[in-house]
């Protein structure tokens, strides 16, 4: 599986300690590295298909100082999709009116037969793609609709939606935002956690210092705004448990690839 890590901050928030542990962790997740540092004004997005602690690349930005509000990073471990470039996290586009969304996931979609028509239209191969693409034609449908750009309330509540229907029988672990709000959202208990402290708000798969980290609130869509938690959606309780038959299902899967 994959590890992923956000920053929602009240102020322009330095992450490299935080990033130089979180991609310490790529020796058990060696197929690519993505990192986007998100803004009103866009999205700055910088991945490749190589081990994260293999990268002159990241070394390097890692040796200045990396800021930004909002943050994603992912560490991939494959099990759908080949390791390319073009399937490295993490993904990013923007909707109909412009607004530009970024997303990247852990997890396995297995039964969301909503998605299937996505093989056909994406770039690469994953079911993460498949998500945010899936995400961004719903936002669409709904603002074309509306006539208007949707308002963050009613973008939440679509949002909400979406994840209660996607969550059964799927590991559902996403960090998505429009450079204003970060949500995020976990159906597998203990494999996302978070921080809150001096106005910032870190959430990542392990936890990546030895402050108190706290479980991510469970089964449900929340959104962040500078640091604080502002909103939580429906508990749907559709928990993921990892087993044995999954994993198996997993390989064959991407051993079918």
């Amino acid at each position: 599986m994959c590890e992923i890590f956000g920053v929602s901050s009240l102020n322009d928030f330095t992450a490299n300690d935080y990033l130089r542990t979180f991609y310490s962790h790529s020796d058990f997740h060696p197929h690519g590295w993505g990192l986007a540092c998100v803004s009103r004004n866009g999205a700055l997005v910088e991945k490749e298909s190589i081990k994260a602690l293999s990268s002159n690349y990241l070394r390097e930005r890692l040796s200045q100082p990396i800021t930004a509000k909002i943050l994603l990073a992912h560490i991939r471990y494959a099990t759908i999709g080949n390791v390319e470039y073009k399937n490295c996290h993490p993904f990013t586009g923007k909707d109909s009116t412009g607004r530009r969304w970024t997303l990247i996931h852990n997890g396995t979609i297995f039964d969301f037969a909503p998605l299937n028509p996505y093989v056909k239209k994406q770039k690469g191969d994953t079911d993460s793609e498949r998500i945010f693409l899936y995400l961004m034609d719903k936002l669409n449908e709904a603002q074309t609709k509306a006539g208007t750009r949707l308002h963050f309330e009613e973008r939440f509540e679509l949002f909400d939606k979406i994840v209660c229907e996607m969550a059964p029988n799927n590991k559902l672990n996403l960090l998505f935002s429009d450079g204003k709000y970060l949500y995020a959202h976990t159906n597998c208990k203990g494999t996302l956690h978070y921080l809150q402290k001096n106005g910032v708000t870190l959430i990542a798969t392990r936890p990546l210092s030895d402050a108190n980290w706290q479980p991510l609130p469970f089964s449900q869509l929340l959104a962040f705004n500078k640091g604080r938690l502002i909103k939580a959606g429906t508990v749907h309780n559709h928990e993921y448990i990892e087993s044995e038959e999954a994993m198996k299902l997993i390989y064959q899967i991407f051993a079918n690839l």
